[in-house]
């Protein structure tokens, strides 16, 4: 899986197929080394709006209010009487 150039294990790399002295002038190609994995945590955030109805009835009540109040009238009226006198005529009963 992993190719590297220190197959013995004491510094040789390998250049053209030939091994050459512990220091190189040529860096020898190396397959990169895989570290375990760095997890990032976002955290996002949705809001939602949720529409409630909130029924509100007002009733209105008129209250009619009466005041009875009396105004005098005052009217007036005649009678006639008529009244008869009789001097001690006794035989004459009308």
């Amino acid at each position: 899986m992993f190719n590297n150039n220190f197959d013995k294990g004491y510094g040789f790399c390998q250049k053209d197929n030939q091994c050459c002295p512990t220091i190189c002038e040529q860096k020898c190609p190396e397959d990169p080394v895989y570290e375990a994995p760095m997890v990032n945590c976002v955290q996002k955030d949705f809001i939602h709006e949720v529409v409630h109805v909130c029924p509100i009835h007002t009733k209105v009540v008129n209250n009619h209010i009466y005041k009875h109040t009396y105004v005098p009238e005052y009217t007036c009226s005649e009678e006639d009487v008529c009244t008869s006198i009789n001097d001690n005529c006794q035989y004459n009963k009308f």
